[in-house]
C-alpha cells in the first residue's frame, strides 16, 4: 500500500513516542510468560481474515472508545498490531495519551506474524 507522506509524518511523530517490538522480541515475551494482551487494531474485515490466536480485536476506529472498559488497569502490557506497525503506532501513542503505561506497538504487524509460526486463525 503506498501512504501519503502526511499519513508518514504522523506515524513517524507517533514512533517517536511510543516503545515498539518486532516479531523476536514479542515471541521472546511470550514465551517467557509474561502477562499481556495481543490486540489487533485492524478494521473488522482484515479480522475477519485472519488473525494470532487468542488476540483480542478492538480496532483503531473504537479501542479508545471502549479500552476503558476492557482494560480498566492502565498498567496492562498491551502488544498492539495492525498490517505493519503504522496504524499500531498511532493506538500506542494515543493509549499512552490517556494514561496506559505499557502500550508497545509491533513494527512489522501482521505481515510479520503471518510467517511467524505463532498460530493463527
Amino acid at each position: 500500500m503506498v501512504h501519503s507522506q502526511e499519513f508518514l509524518d504522523l506515524v513517524k511523530d507517533a514512533k517517536s513516542r511510543v516503545k515498539e517490538t518486532d516479531v523476536a522480541g514479542y515471541k521472546q515475551l511470550r514465551e517467557a510468560g509474561a502477562p499481556h494482551l495481543l490486540v489487533d487494531t485492524r478494521e473488522d474485515h482484515e479480522w475477519t481474515a485472519g488473525h494470532v490466536a487468542g488476540a483480542v480485536h478492538m480496532s483503531r476506529g473504537i479501542i479508545e472508545r471502549d479500552i476503558i472498559t476492557q482494560v480498566p488497569d492502565k498498567n496492562t502490557t498491551m502488544v498492539l498490531y495492525c498490517g505493519g506497525g503504522f496504524r499500531s503506532a498511532l493506538v500506542a501513542d494515543n493509549l499512552q495519551k490517556m494514561g496506559y503505561k505499557n502500550a508497545i506497538s509491533l513494527d512489522g504487524g501482521w505481515r510479520a506474524l503471518k510467517e511467524s509460526g505463532l498460530p493463527l486463525e
